[in-house]
C-alpha cells in the first residue's frame, strides 16, 4: 500500500494578505507559494510537514469555519504536535490570542485552540499519554 505524506486543508479566506500575515507573523509559518503574479489570490503556508492552503475568491463567498456552523464542530485542522506544551509558550509569548489555553480535554487530546484572521481554529496537541 501507498505511503501517504501529508494534509493541507484549504481555506476561502476573505483577505489573502491578512491571512498570510497572521500565519507567517503570527504561528511562524512561511510563504511557500503566493499566485497569481498579477494579482495574488492563493496562497500555500507552511512549517515543519503542516501546509495550509489560502484562497481569496469574491467578497460576497465568505468563509465559513465549522465552529460557525454547530458548537461541536470546533476545529477547521488538528495539528500534531509532540510538545503542545513548548508550542503553547512559543505561541503566547509571541502575541498569538488563544481561544482556548492549553489543557486535557474531554477527547483525550493535550492541546490548545488558535483562531486565524478569519475564524478558523486550528488546534495544535496531541493525545494524553
Amino acid at each position: 500500500m501507498s505511503k501517504l505524506g501529508f494534509i493541507s486543508p484549504f481555506f476561502i479566506v476573505s483577505n489573502l494578505k491578512e491571512s498570510v500575515s497572521f500565519y507567517i507573523n503570527k504561528l511562524g509559518f512561511e510563504l511557500w507559494h503566493n499566485g497569481p503574479d498579477n494579482g495574488p489570490y492563493f496562497a500555500m503556508v507552511g512549517r515543519d510537514a503542516v501546509s495550509i492552503m489560502l484562497k481569496e475568491i469574491a467578497h460576497t463567498v465568505k468563509p465559513i469555519p465549522n465552529s460557525s456552523r454547530h458548537e461541536w464542530a470546533r476545529w477547521d485542522a488538528y495539528i500534531y504536535t509532540e510538545d503542545p506544551d513548548m508550542l503553547f509558550e512559543e505561541l503566547s509569548s509571541g502575541g498569538v490570542t488563544l481561544r482556548q489555553p492549553i489543557l486535557d480535554d474531554g477527547d483525550g487530546l493535550r492541546g490548545f485552540e488558535v483562531a486565524d484572521a478569519d475564524g478558523y481554529v486550528l488546534f495544535f496537541g496531541r493525545t494524553k499519554t
